[in-house]
């Protein structure tokens, strides 16, 4: 019996009892199920495959297994966060019939259903995997590389569907039939079901791979490919016989079995090499040729007995010659060789074409990859006769499939006689054992083995090593991964923890009867046949899917068989199982849970108990693991892990206690005799079941043991008993403690950790100087300090024991029980090489650093004492100052720690610290930011350190707030505290998808106030931003005034008294007539100011604001209406107007909305009247990039309605969409509206004419820039094309022409003279042609034909019509040309200088060569009103009539008409390239030129000369200075030009036609372009869209397309760009404004500049800028550098212009506080008296919102009412706060606080330990510190880290305090410290508090360094000289050393 209760010593209890039942089924139960729902047939499978009648065949087969199947079948995983943090609960997947339910629960059941899905067959498997999507195609080349999809896939019989998190779903047909799936870490692997007819292979077929991968939903399925043992070659896998009993992601390894040799195999799984990609098709090609035939089938004959007998070394896998294309027409000849697979194939593959669906994996063809050498003859050889129709799918173009992954052979078990025909493993895991040696352990049922074979990898991590297999015996076994142990089931029933393959012992399940209760035996025997019957629970093929008959089920009613149940034996075995419930299975475990299965169907859930709960003993736990030997210490964490989950284990306080009595125990201390671990309390769990194994002297007992029990807690507690006092009991002597001094008590050397004892203790000691970092861990540290100094003092370590006196004065007594240990058992001690006579410290060190003196590296254990690795390396590099530190393996500052037997292989993996981002470092500081944010460091590890060694960091950490750079990632900027910049970083790294639906800066609040402002379309505005631009004044509300065009106008006709009433009438209809030209023209500006402000509501359609085109009459307010009849009014006047009302309408919405195809379609309006108006939103949604969402065939299902405004809307909309890119699919969908870019054969389509035209400029839009050659010849010669025979092509030539020179002008967009390749076609000749006339060259090309007749209508002859073409020509030439300073070209475009030939030029010509001339000579444009006139030829400038002349000048020759309009005609073009040069600047000269010319030509209008010019004239140029004006102001809403377009929007009658308003609200819309949140770019592309728009000819009525198509006038979109900056205050979410400075890069026209700017502001173009600061002193300053590159800028200019900034402490923002004079700084300078006094407490809500200050200056600054003593304290802290408070740095609060409180407790001599004056002493040393001083030089008006008269205060009180104890008496107990000879009590807490603050040697190192014979104190200096001690010390030191030397016993 004794060795049974030896066994129930040792049990472990389990936790957390819990029934279990899987959460899916209860859901199930509940959910509607798939009959009632009329589910939509998601896979039609069906109907696909019925082609010949063989799917239904397979259909029925499939049915049989079905019904198998219904049952439920679960599995779980850990919880897996979307966010990455650590979570607690399960994640379940539950399916049944056709259900899959996903569940989340924690560990208290509380569970929620997280997804179901139905679908239309039964569940065959439902699995979680993680696709990988590589990212080299997107754009993010700096993100990561990958982004990773978490789905779950659900296997049906045809398909599998996954469905991602994002919400994204696939559904991917399956080919063949699927017998298992399996995640992997790069996708899906399938296994083929082997249907019956394929085994065997008829010798002359290959077989079909087994296996495939597929990576991604939408990949295709690809064949597994191996390597082929011994060489370099791959292979497909199609071994038939080879089953995947396991599949693991981490690492990447399959494990097979194979069912004729019953043996496992473990496989490498990778990605394929390209290099193999190609062997695999080589390799097969060679073989594939029909000569070959024979050869390769017996070579492959040879190569499966080669791989199947002999060695089980080669590869299982046949070689994959060639796969012929008969490849199943043997089993169906019937079949017109479409076998079911190929028909299955064409109607399931997702390829495109039904060619290419063929053969996905039908195996024909696809795999014969010798496509090139197919000959016919070779069909008939294999065909049967019938075959010849398959020939049409056999398309000799196949590209074959490539492999996606390959497996390599890692190991086989090896073979045995005794194995057993069906020995698969049933299950596998991979488990680690306590010291993290990794086992792969598979369970194999029919013989209870449980087979662990141990793998490590390999020292280049490439491949992993194999060792050796153990058996132990198991009925059932799960991993039990939170504690790397595993469970296992044994025959008896008994369950057991292992570590790996040590017994740790059994578990004790409460509740449940132990099995062990009768047995004998508590191990079961070795092998016999009976252990390996019992029953397996569950068949053997329990989750390998629908397995093949024939191959598996076989074995299990052999294993049933009844003749051997009556076995005595075996009865014996089972007499426990009648007492009840026992185990019978284990499934499910997750982390630290496991669910097991009982006798009686139900299921628990247990807990197997962590290993250890507090800190300190995991800690301890960790540093002893890592420096044993791996069985030493496996060995001793099974002690530990017995006594600590003994049923009724200790609790938390008590672990520590437990954890040292167990240690001592082990290392062979007696800890019953040891005074101190006597005492240690358990907690009232008092059965010596706790205390592991003593080695016991006797068995009989002894006199010891009496005295144990008389001193043990138990006996103390029942004699203060109640029960004792009644029964008089008398109290018994304890005799055993006067004698436990004097008893010697020896350590026994037998026990585990004898011999590791200065390994364990060096190890413990490091640990302990980790936890000294924590200041959190004080409580430990007091710990773990009495057991360091008890092995110490047993060790004989003099420094250490002198050390922790110096750290814990009042806990290291001097007296206390030491251990002798034989002088000849510390011979068997194991000194490690490690191990170091002076104590490590990690302050000391840091110390030296500091003071400048050489360090030793500092010793370190990885992965345990991370902390003082941080601290060593931050301070090696920040103090240091070696940029190396932290760049490689820090070596020279560290000394790594490993246990002696293993190798150095612990990776450093956190020293990766490449910074991936493109950052500036510039500083030390910054460096060690950055590298402690990649390392992990967060504020919160920094607050937990202590004060003095954090204040390096935090040095580094003020010096990068105050200058950070832009672009560092969110977590540095957390780090250095600056929210700001992590708000920014964090915005930014949002995908764009999601990042700005809803800007920060929306207003909820309608700005209108009654009902009627809410449908003008403006409302969206962003009123917040827009009030801080324009603040003082209302300009905004009179623009939307202006803009309107919703509500009717007010029409004010006086009634005349002779006129009638009918007549008044239809006065006030044909006023109403002329406001209405007004009202048309608004929408084009409206859209320009609204541009990208809305967010649409997916759910809901775009409100389009109603055109009015009705009017109100005062005083009665009646209403006046177009549409009585009364007047004409001209047809369809208004549809061009609703277009441009549908353009403003759909520009609203921003470019980052989310909107899909749906939405658009949905918008479409129910009635034809607003086909118009839908048709300008198309336009809009192209112009704003949605369109591209928009489907093809809507896109088609449109321009088949032939309505001619959808079609303009729609072509321009998707040109500008596609912008440059060339994209085929628009090019046809453009081509067909050109009659031109159609083949000549082509019949004509009848296409209205401004479609054409449209089409033509969508041509140049989607070819912009890319001097596309038959594009531009196509183009060059469409700006000439002559009238048709018929009617075609006569009416409107103008605009067509233009728009195929403003097309050819983009395509050649700036290429100039280097038009590759276009010499011949004479591009700039041809065009001069164009532009001055002449002989028309013969026509070259494809549509001579169709122009042989001329004209009926028009009479043109062979000229060239330059009415018609010059426009197009002379803009053409401009953009190719532009910015290009051709001067050959410009001369062309020079205005003629002779009357003779100015009469030749119309006059409006003259300004589109002008401004075409200025384009190309770009640079030489200047903004003075010189420049200008000095466009004008000189025979203009002398005659003409200046634009003030009140009288004429009479001339006879000369024709002043012409001279005058060619005048102001020349002056305008100036004016509008001056615009185009200074678009969006804002550039002051400009803007002051071109309003003089403005203001010249208003007083010219009103002038008598002015009926010489044309009133027409000088409107057009008026109109063309406007736009100038407002292109240069874009966006910045300036007054005077507001005014100008104000002025001339009143202006209604005489000769302001429809055109001329489009112009000046064009103007205004320029003006407050976006809201003011965009300007204009003068980037090529920009220029050549502003051409387009502002094309200088305006319509003359609203229906009038004849000189330029109006849809034209919206591309001004594509060069709007955002440019507004808005500061937004990070604390309050609000914008504000801040200032700004803009530094300009030099160029040739000034130097580099700066400028200050108030923000929110435009900025200027970014390639002008150098860099953009927000300045001081309100905010915190932040530079965005843009030399390195705009990119960072512009997504912060797209988002919005968001740019987040910080008040500082103590200033207000420039609202409240316009002028600064409200700022805690200025306050505190009126006042006189002193700073502290002047700070209000209650102030400092204006200074700070950090509510830990608030409560600070509430609970510690505010005076009481008796104060007495507390007053200085108060006013201390209440100067504390305020220093820190103004030097921006709260943080040092509570060092400040530290420090005083430390200080005032040494002057109360109060110091219990030093550990706080250790930080004053590193604090006083970093601020003396040479790094620091040199610091400060350098940048001398750098913020005041720490005040500069505190610390000096400090130091002079400790001193001081110090000095006082030595004249007092501590000179004595000094004395005789340094003699040697103990001191007395009350001294030692003072002492050890000098010998830290002074750095007194310790009396060893004194006695080293020969002091005896020092007569003075010049030699003491000398010798001291090594011992590092300052000179102030040794000061004090020195009466002491010299008083009597001759008596010191040194």
């Amino acid at each position: 019996m004794s060795d049974h209760s030896d066994e129930r010593a040792t049990m472990i209890a389990a936790g957390d009892l819990q029934e279990f039942a899987p959460r899916g089924r209860e859901h199930c139960r509940r959910h509607p199920s798939a009959l009632t729902l009329q589910l939509r047939r998601l896979q039609p499978a069906s109907e696909l495959c019925s082609s010949d009648g063989a799917a239904g065949l397979v259909g029925s087969l499939r049915e049989v297994t079905i019904h198998e199947r219904q049952r439920e079948s679960w599995q779980l995983r850990k919880g897996v966060s979307d966010v990455g943090e650590e979570v607690d609960y399960d994640e379940e997947l539950y399916v049944a019939s056709n259900m899959v339910i996903w569940s989340k629960g924690s560990k208290n059941q509380a569970s929620t259903v997280y997804k179901a899905f139905t679908v239309d067959s039964p569940v065959l498997q439902a699995l979680w995997c993680d696709f990988t999507i590589p990212q080299e195609k997107s754009e993010k080349a700096d993100g990561s590389d990958e982004i990773v999809e978490k789905c779950i896939c659900i296997l049906q019989n045809s398909c599998i569907n996954v469905h991602s998190i994002e919400g994204k779903d696939y559904i991917a047909a399956l080919p063949f039939q699927v017998a298992n799936v399996w995640p992997t870490k790069y996708g899906l692997l399938f296994e083929r079901s082997s249907s019956s007819h394929e085994v065997p292979p008829s010798p002359p077929r290959e077989p079909l791979p087994t296996m495939f991968s597929m990576l991604h939903p939408l990949d295709e399925i690809t064949p597994l490919v191996s390597g082929v043992f011994g060489s370099t070659r791959v292979q497909y896998v199609a071994d038939y016989t080879l089953r995947i009993v396991f599949l693991n992601a981490e690492p990447s390894i399959v494990m097979t079995y194979d069912t004729v040799q019953s043996l496992h195999t473990v496989w490498a799984l990778r990605r394929v090499k390209p290099e193999e990609q190609n062997t695999v098709l080589k390799f097969s090609e060679q073989m594939g040729t029909p000569q070959h035939m024979a050869t390769s089938s017996s070579l492959t004959a040879h190569l499966r007995s080669f791989s199947k007998g002999d060695s089980p070394v080669g590869s299982p896998f046949q070689n994959y010659s060639s796969i012929h294309s008969q490849s199943r027409s043997v089993s169906s000849p019937s079949m017109q060789s479409r076998s079911p697979s190929i028909s299955n194939m064409a109607a399931l593959s997702r390829s495109h074409s039904p060619a290419l669906g063929v053969h996905s994996f039908s195996g024909v063809q696809r795999f014969n990859f010798s496509s090139n050498t197919q000959s016919p003859k070779r069909h008939s050889i294999t065909h049967s006769p019938n075959s010849t129709s398959s020939d049409s799918f056999l398309i000799p173009e196949t590209e074959p499939i490539v492999p996606e992954l390959c497996i390599d052979h890692l190991w086989t078990e090896t073979v045995t006689n005794m194995r057993e025909k069906n020995s698969q493993a049933s299950k596998v895991f991979i488990t680690t054992d306590l010291c993290g040696q990794k086992f792969l352990c598979f369970l194999v049922e029919s013989q209870l083995q449980l087979r662990c074979v141990k793998f490590q990898e390999s020292n280049d991590k490439s491949q992993l090593i194999f060792g050796s297999v153990t058996n132990l015996q198991a009925k059932d076994a799960a991993p039990v991964q939170g504690i790397d142990t595993l469970l296992v089931l044994e025959g008896s029933g008994n369950l057991v923890l292992y570590s790996g393959v040590v017994r740790v012992g059994k578990v004790f399940i409460p509740g449940l009867p132990a099995p062990s209760l009768t047995m004998s035996n508590q191990m079961p025997r070795p092998s016999t046949p009976l252990d390996s019957v019992s029953t397996p629970s569950k068949p053997l093929n329990k989750h390998l899917g629908p397995l093949e008959e024939g191959v598996l089920l076989s074995p299990v009613p052999e294993l049933r068989d009844s003749s051997k149940l009556h076995d005595s034996t075996y009865v014996e075995d089972c007499t426990f199982q009648q007492l009840g419930t026992f185990i019978h299975a284990l499934r499910d475990p997750v982390h630290n849970r496991v669910t097991l299965e009982l006798s009686n169907n139900t299921m628990v859930r247990i807990t197997i108990p962590e290993i250890a709960t507090s800190e300190l003993v995991k800690r301890c736990l960790q540093g002893v693991k890592a420096i044993l030997p791996k069985e030493v210490a496996v060995q001793m964490l099974v002690k530990w892990y017995n006594a600590y989950n003994a049923p009724g284990g200790p609790s938390y306080h008590s672990e520590w206690n437990l954890f040292v009595t167990c240690l001592m125990n082990m290392m062979g201390y007696n800890t019953e005799r040891l005074s101190w671990t006597r005492n240690l309390d358990f907690e009232g769990s008092l059965s010596p079941v706790i205390a592991p194994k003593k080695a016991r002297p006797s068995e009989t007992g002894s006199d010891e043991d009496w005295e144990y029990l008389l001193s043990c807690d138990y006996h103390r507690n029942f004699e203060s008993h109640p029960v004792a006092k009644a029964l008089r009991l008398d109290p018994l002597e304890v005799l055993a403690l006067k004698d436990d001094f004097s008893q010697s008590l020896s350590l026994d050397s037998s026990t585990l950790l004898f011999t590791h004892i200065p390994a364990i203790f060096f190890v413990l000691h490091l640990i302990y100087e980790e936890l000294k970092l924590n200041s959190l861990m004080g409580e430990g540290i007091r710990s773990l300090v009495v057991l360091l100094v008890q092995l110490a003092r047993d060790l004989k370590l003099e420094a250490y024991i002198d050390y922790y006196y110096r750290d814990y004065p009042a806990l290291v007594k001097t007296s206390r029980q030491a251990c002798i240990i034989d002088q000849v058992q510390t011979g068997f001690m194991h000194h490690p090489s490690f191990f170091s006579a002076e104590p490590p410290s990690i302050f000391q060190w840091l110390s030296s650093c500091l003071k400048g003196e050489g360090v030793q590296p500092y010793p370190y254990l990885p992965g345990i004492c991370e902390r003082s690795k941080l601290v060593v390396l931050s301070v090696a590099l920040y103090i240091l100052g070696d940029e190396s530190a932290v760049s490689n393996e820090a070596s020279h500052y560290l000394y790594k720690i490993t246990s002696g037997q293993r190798k150095q292989q612990i990776e450093q993996d956190d020293n990766r610290c490449s910074f991936r981002h493109s950052t500036s470092v510039s500083s030390l500081a910054e460096k060690l930011v950055i590298w402690m944010t990649n390392v992990g460091f967060t504020l919160r590890d920094l607050e937990s350190l202590p004060f003095g060694v954090a204040l390096p960091i935090r040095d580094a950490i003020y010096y990068c707030r105050e200058q950070p750079a832009s672009d560092w990632p969110e977590a540095v900027c957390l780090l250095i505290g600056r929210q700001d910049l992590s708000k920014q970083a964090c915005e930014g790294n949002l995908q764009k998808g999601k990042s700005s639906v809803g800007p920060v800066l929306s207003s909820d609040i309608p700005s209108g106030t009654e009902s009627e402002e809410d449908e003008d379309g403006m409302n969206d505005m962003n009123e917040e931003v827009m009030s801080l631009i324009w603040s003082e004044d209302l300009r905004v509300q009179e623009v939307r005034r202006l803009l309107q065009s919703a509500r009717p106008v007010r029409v004010n006709v006086v009634q005349m008294p002779e006129a009638s009433d009918h007549e008044y009438i239809e006065e006030k209809e044909n006023r109403l007539l002329q406001l209405c030209q007004r009202t048309m023209a608004l929408p084009v500006g409206r859209g320009m100011f609204t541009l990208f402000s809305y967010h649409p509501v997916p759910t809901e359609q775009l409100p389009i604001p109603k055109l009015n085109l009705t009017g109100r009459a005062p005083p009665r307010n009646t209403t006046v209406d177009l549409n009585s009849g009364n007047i004409d009014v001209p047809p369809n006047m208004a549809c061009w107007a609703s277009f441009h009302n549908g353009v403003a309408a759909g520009l609203k919405i921003a470019p980052a909305s989310q909107i899909d195809s749906a939405w658009i379609v949905y918008n479409k309006p129910k009635i034809a009247e607003l086909a118009n108006e839908y048709a300008g939103f198309l336009m809009a949604l192209g112009l704003n990039g949605h369109l591209t969402k928009l489907a093809t065939l809507n896109i088609h299902d449109y321009l088949t309605k032939g309505h001619e405004m959808t079609s303009i809307g729609l072509l321009l909309g998707v040109s500008a969409a596609k912008l440059g890119t060339m994209d085929m699919a628009i090019t046809r969908l453009l081509s067909i509206h050109i009659p031109a870019l159609l083949p000549p054969t082509s019949t004509e389509l009848d296409v209205p004419h401004n479609v054409q035209v449209a089409a033509v400029i969508g041509i140049g839009l989607v070819y912009q820039g890319t001097a596309h050659r038959h594009t531009a010849e196509v183009l060059l010669a469409e700006i000439g094309r002559p009238p048709g025979p018929e009617m075609e092509y006569c009416t409107d030539r103008e605009s067509y022409s233009l728009a195929s020179g403003l097309a050819l002008g983009m395509v050649c967009l700036g290429h100039g003279s280097n038009l590759i390749g276009m010499s011949d076609l004479n591009v700039p000749e041809q065009l001069y042609q164009y532009m001055v006339g002449g002989h028309r060259r013969f026509q070259a090309g494809m549509h001579r034909e169709k122009h042989k007749s001329p004209s009926y209508q028009i009479k043109e002859g062979d000229t060239i019509n330059v009415d018609v073409t010059c426009p197009g020509a002379t803009l053409a030439l401009a953009m190719i040309y532009l910015k290009t300073n051709n001067r050959s070209i410009a001369d062309w475009l020079q205005a003629p200088d002779t009357m003779y030939l100015l009469d030749f030029v119309k006059p409006e010509f003259l300004l589109l060569r002008t401004l075409a001339r200025c384009l190309i000579l770009w640079d030489d444009i200047l903004p003075n009103s010189k420049w200008v006139n000095s466009n004008v030829p000189q025979i203009i400038r002398e005659n003409s009539i200046s634009l003030h002349a009140t009288e004429l000048p009479s001339s006879e020759d000369l024709s002043l008409e012409t001279l005058a309009q060619a005048h102001v005609y020349i002056i305008a073009g100036a004016c509008l390239s001056l615009g185009f040069r200074f678009a969006g600047s804002e550039n002051l000269a400009a803007f002051k030129c071109l309003y003089k010319y403005a203001t010249d030509f208003l007083k010219c209008l009103s002038a008598p000369t002015a009926s010489i010019t044309g009133h027409y004239n000088l409107e057009t140029c008026l109109s063309v200075l406007l736009l100038s004006l407002a292109m240069v102001m874009a966006g910045s809403g300036n007054l005077k030009v507001l005014q100008l377009c104000r002025f001339m929007h009143k202006k209604t009658g005489g000769e302001m036609n429809y055109g001329f308003h489009l112009a000046h609200h064009m103007a205004l819309g320029l003006l407050f372009l976006g809201g003011g949140r965009y300007s204009l770019s003068t980037s090529n592309s920009s220029i050549a869209a502003l051409l387009c728009a502002l094309y200088p000819h305006f319509p003359v009525h609203s229906t009038d397309n004849r000189y330029h198509l109006q849809a034209l006038r919206h591309l001004y979109v594509l060069a709007a760009e955002p440019r507004l900056l808005t500061p937004v205050d990070v604390d309050s979410n609000t914008p504000c404004y801040a200032l700004i400075e803009v530094t300009y890069k030099g160029t040739q026209w000034y130097a580099e500049a700066t400028e200050e700017l108030m923000a929110p502001t435009l900025l200027p173009e970014l390639h002008l800028l150098k860099q953009i600061r927000v300045k001081g002193p309100r905010y915190w300053e932040l530079l965005i550098d843009l030399s390195k590159g705009t990119n960072h800028l512009k997504s912060i200019l797209s988002k919005g212009g968001v740019l987040y900034v910080k008040l500082r402490a103590g200033q207000l923002s420039y609202k409240e506080d316009p002028m600064g004079w409200r700022s805690l700084l200025a306050q505190t300078v009126t006042h006189q008296n002193s700073e502290a006094r002047a700070f209000k407490p209650e102030a400092i809500s204006a200074f700070t919102s950090d509510p830990a200050l608030f409560s600070f200056a509430d609970y510690f600054c505010k005076p009481t009412v008796n104060m007495g003593q507390k007053q200085e304290i108060l006013d201390l802290f209440s100067s504390i706060l305020y220093e820190c408070v103004t030097q921006e740095n709260p943080e040092m609060l509570p060092t400040y606080i530290a420090i005083d409180q430390a200080v005032r407790r040494l002057e109360r001599r109060e110091m219990s330990e030093t550990f706080e004056l250790w930080q004053i002493k590193l604090v006083l040393e970093f601020f003396s510190s040479r790094s620091h001083q040199e610091r400060m030089s350098r940048n001398p008006n750098r913020g005041l880290f720490m005040n500069s008269e505190f610390l000096p205060v400090m130091k002079c009180t400790i001193d001081n305090t110090l000095d006082q104890w030595l004249q007092a008496g501590g000179d004595v107990s000094l004395h005789s410290y340094l003699s040697g000879q103990p001191t007395e009590e009350s001294q030692l807490s003072m002492l050890a508090c000098f010998l830290i603050y002074h750095s007194v040697p310790t009396p060893s190192q004194l006695a080293a360094g020969g002091l005896e014979g020092s007569t003075n104190f010049s030699e003491l200096l000398l010798k001291f000289k090594q011992l590092n001690m300052p000179v102030r010390a040794l000061l004090r030191l020195a009466p002491l050393l010299l008083r009597n030397p001759q008596s010191m016993v040194l």
